[in-house]
């Protein structure tokens, strides 16, 4: 069984950050979780507000315990927002349902963590968060 490395997880929200700099986004916070859902390296850039922090974790998070990207959560939600809120409220706030939550997934498939980005638009900050995973060399589940 693969497991997420604090080495994968620094790599991942380096390349993250290297990847927004050469886009010129906006100052983003990242977070890296394990498959448990902790929280195994976070940074946020100088500039990025103090609630990103939240709202990146709330991305993961909620990936990461759903089994499904953040977008896909959007999607749930925009279906089925009876559903969406409930379950917010069951996770106690922790699910963010909007691009930028994205699974990490070993060469097997395996869950091993998520990755969660805010600071820009949700589409950049799932595009940066894609390129840390595929940095590493695992498999984003978007």
């Amino acid at each position: 069984m693969t497991v997420l490395t604090l080495k994968q997880a620094n790599l991942i929200i380096n390349t993250a950050v290297h990847v927004a700099r050469e886009l010129n986004l906006a100052p983003l916070t990242v977070v890296v979780l394990d498959a448990a859902g902790h929280v195994k390296a976070l940074q946020r850039e100088d500039g990025a507000s103090m609630i990103r922090q939240q709202i990146a974790t709330a991305k993961a998070w909620g990936a990461v315990n759903m089994g499904v990207s953040s977008r896909s959560l959007a999607g749930v939600a925009a279906q089925r927002p009876d559903f969406m809120n409930a379950l917010i409220d069951v996770a106690d706030g922790k699910i963010m349902p909007v691009p930028g939550g994205v699974l990490i997934r070993d060469a097997d498939n395996t869950l091993i963590g998520a990755v969660g980005i805010s600071g820009d638009v949700s589409d950049q900050d799932e595009r940066c968060a894609i390129a840390g995973i595929e940095a590493v060399g695992f498999f984003a589940g978007v």
